[in-house]
């Protein structure tokens, strides 16, 4: 899910229904999910597994549930036999029965001090549990939704102390998990412009079936904790226009002092937005502008103090006449991504449906100027369109190494008319760690994003991706890059296992930002020294967008590239080109 929905869009139960009656494509690779809940999960298993296959329509979803009233043991079955992925709905019950409506265990005001202390003690076994289950698999988890019982001496206007610790409780126990990498919350105040919470409670269902929650409200937690169980990827570029987007107001008409993004010229949605936009640069999203608009007065503009988002965030800039779909054309190029992971903003329809007729992939949205409150249901969703669960050092250092790249003369750079000029001056340096333990969720970022070199496409799951790391057989290589332009981080993946004395690569991936400084040539090099090999042998299929692949693998070979070509190490180093790095391990 990568926007809001409308009540008029919400999943009716019929329509889970009948999207479960779709069969899977043959060629359908499995997605096991377990449920884990102390309720009977019902409705919120078929609104769960159908989300789930609107999300990921390529692949055949199995959903497994635990047993009733028992959601710790259920989380111990998951390290037993570790599913694709894991979602876990805890509600009160969980925590201590006397919360619940199904069990009559006193109310007293006496009580009280003996719940918290037996919710408390359930938390840290819960938090236990929860923290084994994802050394396997990765756990979405929902902290309770439903409204505590009357069981305080309060009126139910008045917060006392002891719904408060209880509502404490719960808010640290989400506060440690969410640190845990691979557990992901429930956010509570999404789920609460989903499912207000006087409409989540069904006690006729729950006293008869043992099922607590209303239609709505099962549907609502399923939309969230699917994207989280097998969440989508993220898009890496925002193209944004200028003129009332950016700011308010018309730069040629108003000057560079006249546009405005501020409370006392009632455009501060403006400065949301910019300040959006700059939270987006921070975590690695490319920011790039195309505007008519007249080059010096936008040169003026950005010299403003006050503008929200620096020129230092924005790569390229494209302020001339010419149509904007070649400019973003010009942008895609200079980013080197594909238009399928971009989205562009504009106040103008016109433009936006000329931009996405030249790049189909693209997404256009339009920037509502003149409803502030539709702007901010547009932040919203661009936040849920390029977020992500980490921020890594890499995703910081994309934006410096495409300026880089793009300031040096067309002579010094990779491409020019003499690379190994070029290469032996700058100053290169590779890391190579085969480290494999802990995982470094780095690599199986690039290995589930990266497509031009790409070795064939395969994507993993979190607990398959584990699961190979964990066999003895198998090594994982990472591979990070800098020179005296700048460091690219960890750029490239290779994992693989050796057979005597042969070894078979069965993954390999590297960023497009390295393309060009043959890295590709160091790893295969560093395989055969390391391994002390006589031929690898490529797990090689081709994709629509592995073209670079393609090409790197037919020049090292005596052909085309075919699934399960080999390379001899003595045609590889007739083949080599000079390598100007220098070399550091980090293991």
């Amino acid at each position: 899910m990568l926007s809001l929905p409308t009540k008029a869009a919400r999943m009716k139960l019929v329509e889970a229904l009948k999207i479960l009656q779709i069969p899977a494509p043959p060629e359908a690779r499995p997605l096991h999910i377990f449920l884990a809940c102390g309720f009977t999960p019902l409705h919120l298993q078929t609104f769960l597994k159908a989300h789930l296959r609107q999300l990921c329509p390529d692949r055949r979803v199995t959903l497994q549930a635990g047993l009733y009233g028992d959601c710790l043991g259920s989380l111990e079955r998951i390290v037993q036999t570790p599913p694709d992925a894991a979602a876990v709905a805890l509600e009160w019950s969980d925590f201590d029965p006397r919360l619940g409506l199904r069990r009559l265990g006193g109310w007293k005001v006496q009580d009280l001090t003996d719940i918290l202390a037996t919710v408390s003690a359930q938390a840290d076994r819960l938090e236990t549990a929860l923290r084994r289950a994802v050394q396997v698999a990765p756990v979405a988890v929902s902290i309770p939704t439903l409204p505590l019982p009357p069981l305080f001496h309060t009126p139910g206007w008045q917060a006392g102390a002891a719904e408060c610790a209880l509502r404490e409780r719960m808010g640290a126990l989400a506060a440690r998990l969410a640190q845990e990498s691979g557990i992901r919350i429930v956010s509570a105040q999404r789920l609460e412009m989903l499912s207000p919470l006087r409409e989540r409670l069904d006690v006729r269902s729950e006293l008869s079936a043992g099922f607590p929650y209303t239609l709505t409200h099962a549907e609502a937690l399923a939309s969230l904790l699917a994207p989280l169980v097998h969440p989508p990827q993220p898009k890496k570029g925002l193209i944004t226009d200028l003129d009332d987007t950016l700011w308010r107001g018309l730069l040629g008409e108003e000057g560079p002092q006249g546009v405005s993004w501020d409370l006392d010229h009632h455009s501060q949605i403006h400065g949301l937005y910019q300040q959006l936009l700059c939270s987006l640069a921070d975590a690695g999203v490319l920011i790039a502008v195309t505007s008519k608009n007249d080059a010096s007065l936008v040169e003026e503009a950005w010299r403003r103090s006050d503008l929200l988002l620096p020129a230092a965030c924005v790569f390229p800039m494209e302020v001339h006449w010419q149509p904007k779909s070649e400019s973003v054309a010009r942008i895609l190029k200079a980013w080197n991504i594909g238009a399928d992971s971009v989205v562009c903003l504009d106040d103008s329809p016109m433009e936006l449906a000329e931009i996405q007729a030249a790049h189909p992939g693209i997404k256009c949205l339009l920037f509502p100027r003149q409803d502030d409150q539709a702007v901010y249901a547009l932040l919203e969703q661009l936040r849920d369109r390029f977020g992500k669960s980490v921020v890594s050092e890499e995703d910081r250092l994309r934006l410096q190494s495409l300026r880089q790249a793009g300031a040096r003369p067309l002579e010094e750079r990779p491409d020019g008319a003499d690379a190994d000029r070029f290469l032996s001056g700058a100053e290169a340096e590779i890391t190579f760690a085969f480290a494999k333990d802990p995982p470094d969720p780095r690599a199986f970022e690039l290995v589930n994003k990266t497509n031009q070199f790409n070795l064939n496409g395969r994507r993993y799951t979190e607990s398959e991706w584990r699961a190979m790391l964990q066999r003895h057989d198998t090594f994982l290589l990472m591979v990070s890059y800098k020179d005296k332009y700048g460091a690219l981080g960890k750029i490239a993946v290779l994992t693989g296992r050796r057979e005597g004395k042969i070894l078979f690569l069965d993954t390999w991936v590297m960023s497009c930002r390295a393309f060009a400084r043959r890295i590709e040539h160091r790893c295969l090099d560093a395989l055969f020294e390391k391994f002390a090999i006589d031929e690898i042998a490529f797990d090689f299929a081709a994709t629509p967008r592995n073209t670079p692949m393609q090409e790197f693998l037919a020049g090292i070979l005596d052909g085309p590239p075919r699934g399960g070509s080999r390379l001899p190490r003595s045609l590889f180093t007739a083949k080599c080109p000079p390598l100007y790095h220098h070399l550091t391990f980090a293991d």
